[in-house]
């Protein structure tokens, strides 16, 4: 993820408690306490068990390096720094709960996706710890790190420059980002990646990085800085105060795309004969988990951005009197579809960044 400039921070105090205070406290109550409350660690947590797994994955590819962690408000890691940070909503079934009801998903919330992201932070932690990018076939392949950091970015989805591993073609954002997301796919594939890559340029980088990978793995990282910026428990921001700004990070805003009547009337129908069919408004509010669930699963867009859009084509539903007519299976199939590609032309245009 996006790296941060690090700051000296004070140590947070350690959790000492099995239980917490406000482990059964409502939504409300929850949003009301500052994120240095929470008092929660990553140890004997199954965050813990997945980390174990990104240890193992490091020593069978022959690397003595193992970042430290600790815990934030999000995944990232800063410049500099030989360890990454790892999101307080992973480790405790209740705050797992409230980052679902807030943002629809969570963010590594599965051992697959944590994993895959933990990877990827061992990259940029890699690269701070052995000063990677000084190297000039790295930047050659990559870039240059010091490449000023952009708050968003265009991708092209048809490019094989880059590997494929986090959402949204996250290794065209950023050189760094470029490096940390083939180290990731060069650490999870020891025998898939040459297949995979075929015929790619990417692939000169995943070949670069087992090079690299050899050279100097067995040895110890001339750069150990253990600091740990932002620790939880140096963050006063209220956990309200936190999700209000993600999901305004997130909300698609004035700019994402407008479904035309025309599609929604050749998908739903507007035919008097069918007004005893269930309206296609309530048709999309019953399956909406589902669709939101397909189309982020098609398009690696956020289902908090989906969900606008399906107010959005509710909205118009509505507006048109549109009613449900066939198999509802292939009705729910054909309307993900409808709004797939409606959302690749938002992300993919030219008139649209994504933002970091």
């Amino acid at each position: 993820m996006a790296t941060r400039t690090a700051k000296q921070t004070s140590p947070a105090r350690p959790a000492t408690r099995r239980g917490f205070r406000w482990g059964r406290s409502t939504d409300e109550r929850l949003l009301g306490l500052e994120l240095r409350e929470l008092d929660v660690r990553i140890e004997s947590t199954w965050v813990e068990d997945v980390r174990d797994e990104l240890h193992a994955n490091l020593e069978r590819r022959g690397l003595v390096f193992r970042p430290h962690t600790w815990v934030s408000n999000d995944w990232f890691t800063p410049q500099g720094v030989t360890g990454f940070a790892v999101p307080f909503f992973l480790l405790h079934p209740r705050l797992i709960k409230l980052e679902r009801s807030q943002l629809l998903e969570v963010d590594g919330g599965t051992r697959e996706t944590c994993l895959k992201t933990m990877r990827h932070e061992c990259g940029h932690a890699m690269q701070n710890a052995y000063r990677l990018n000084r190297r000039r076939r790295w930047q050659q392949l990559f870039g240059r790190s010091s490449m000023r950091y952009p708050t968003g970015y265009r991708p092209d989805p048809g490019s094989r420059d880059y590997v494929q591993h986090l959402r949204l073609y996250y290794a065209q954002s950023h050189p760094d980002e470029d490096f940390a997301e083939t180290f990731a796919v060069w650490l999870s594939a020891p025998n898939v990646w040459r297949r995979r890559y075929r015929g790619w340029p990417a692939l000169d980088k995943l070949e670069y990085v087992n090079e690299l990978m050899e050279q100097v793995g067995a040895s110890a990282p001339p750069v150990r800085k253990r600091s740990r910026p932002d620790e939880l428990g140096t963050i006063s921001q209220t956990l309200g105060e936190y999700y209000r700004a993600r999901r305004k990070h997130y909300s698609p805003g004035s700019s994402y795309p407008d479904v035309h009547g025309a599609d929604l009337i050749r998908l739903f129908s507007d035919e008097p004969r069918h007004a005893s069919r269930m309206h296609a408004s309530a048709f999309i509010r019953r399956n909406r988990r589902e669709i939101r669930a397909l189309v982020a699963r098609w398009t690696g867009e956020y289902q908090f951005t989906l969900e606008h859009m399906l107010d959005d084509m509710i909205a118009r539903c509505r507006v048109l009197k549109l009613r449900a007519v066939g198999p509802e299976r292939k009705l729910l199939l054909d309307f993900a579809m409808l709004l797939t590609v409606r959302t690749i032309h938002f992300l993919y245009s030219r008139r649209n960044w994504i933002p970091l």
